[in-house]
Formats: C-alpha cells, sequence, structure tokens
C-alpha cells in the first residue's frame, strides 16, 4: 500500500514538472492556472485506469487525488480567470467571461465532484457484473434523479450525501463530464 502511494506520487510529480516544461513562455495568472491545470491533469491520470479496472483500486490514492482536484475547484479556479486574462500561450477562450455564471457553475460542480468523490473512495467500484462507468447511465444513477449531471449539465445542485453513497467510479465519471463540458466550452482546440 506505502509503495502504490509512493509511485502515485512519483507519477504526478513527473507530470506536474513535465507540465511546467510545456508551458513554456507562460507567466502570472496564465502560467498559474496551467500550473493548476497540469495538477488536475495528474491526477486524473492518476485515476482514470483505476476507475476503469484496468489498475488495482486503493481508496486512498482516489481519496488522495480527489482532494488535489477539489483544491483547484471553486473559486480557487475562477479566480485563476480574471477579466481577459488571455496572454499566449494561454488555453483559455474568450468565452469564458462572456458566460461567467455558467463558467463559475461548472468550477462549483467540479469542486462539488471532486469532494464527493473523496468521500465515496471507500465505496470502491461499481460491482463487475455492471461494469465500471459504462452502464452508469442505464444503471439509472445519473438520470434526472437529485439533480445528477445529464450530458454535462445539471438539472438541480446534487445532495453532497447521495455522491458519497456512490460507487467511486459513478461519482468520477460525473467529475470527467464536468471537465469535458468545460473544456468543449472554454479551451481552445490544439
Amino acid at each position: 500500500m506505502k509503495t502504490r502511494k509512493i509511485l502515485a506520487g512519483a507519477t504526478v510529480a513527473s507530470m506536474v514538472a513535465a507540465t511546467a516544461l510545456a508551458h513554456g513562455g507562460a507567466t502570472g495568472v496564465v502560467k498559474q492556472r496551467m500550473d493548476a491545470m497540469g495538477a488536475i491533469r495528474g491526477a486524473m491520470k492518476v485515476l482514470t485506469p483505476m476507475m476503469q479496472g484496468k489498475a488495482p483500486y486503493d481508496a486512498e490514492v482516489v481519496e488522495q487525488q480527489a482532494k488535489v482536484i477539489g483544491a483547484h475547484g471553486g473559486a480557487a479556479l475562477t479566480e485563476l480567470f480574471p477579466e481577459g486574462s488571455l496572454d499566449k500561450p494561454t488555453e483559455a477562450r474568450a468565452e469564458i467571461w462572456k458566460n461567467w455564471s455558467d463558467f463559475q457553475s461548472l468550477a462549483a460542480q467540479m469542486s462539488l465532484y471532486s469532494e464527493g468523490l473523496a468521500q465515496a473512495a471507500e465505496n470502491g467500484l461499481m460491482p463487475a457484473d455492471q461494469g465500471h462507468m459504462g452502464s452508469m447511465m442505464q444503471g439509472g444513477m445519473m438520470g434526472n434523479q437529485g439533480g445528477m449531471m445529464l450530458q454535462g449539465e445539471m438539472s438541480e445542485t446534487p445532495d453532497p450525501a447521495a455522491l458519497a453513497s456512490m460507487p467511486a467510479d459513478g461519482v468520477f465519471m460525473m467529475l470527467g463530464q464536468t471537465c469535458s463540458a468545460c473544456h468543449t466550452r472554454y479551451r481552445v482546440e490544439k
């Protein structure tokens, strides 16, 4: 268990270092937000194989990485986007400031789902006979119940207690959908 934590930490550290090199020329708030996105990306890369059943599941690592993501959500994220901060090499689109309330909502969702994932970590993955993540839509966990996400849109604020009682991969899928929705709307395509 201790070896996995060390390996997970080393993986994230190397990803953050690689991300820093990729941000050559970024300064100020643009560099700060690129570094934050790099930390989120690193955490997602640690979590994804576990959630897909391709790597051993470790609840402590899931909780730790969810907290890394959560530390960069909500106001911590929106503060890194002062209006008009489009200095190169930013990947932000001007649409962020045209749709600020939507961007704030997505940042808040990221925070909520990462907190929910940290709390759901001990629940493990959905039973194998129901599949990992893929059957979440058919299983009814993602429909219109309790304000859960449906294709990146919120029907209402999810109940944190409901998130904490779900399988971790279900909460992770909602977190991933939130990230994807934000990137689709507000990140420059490469």
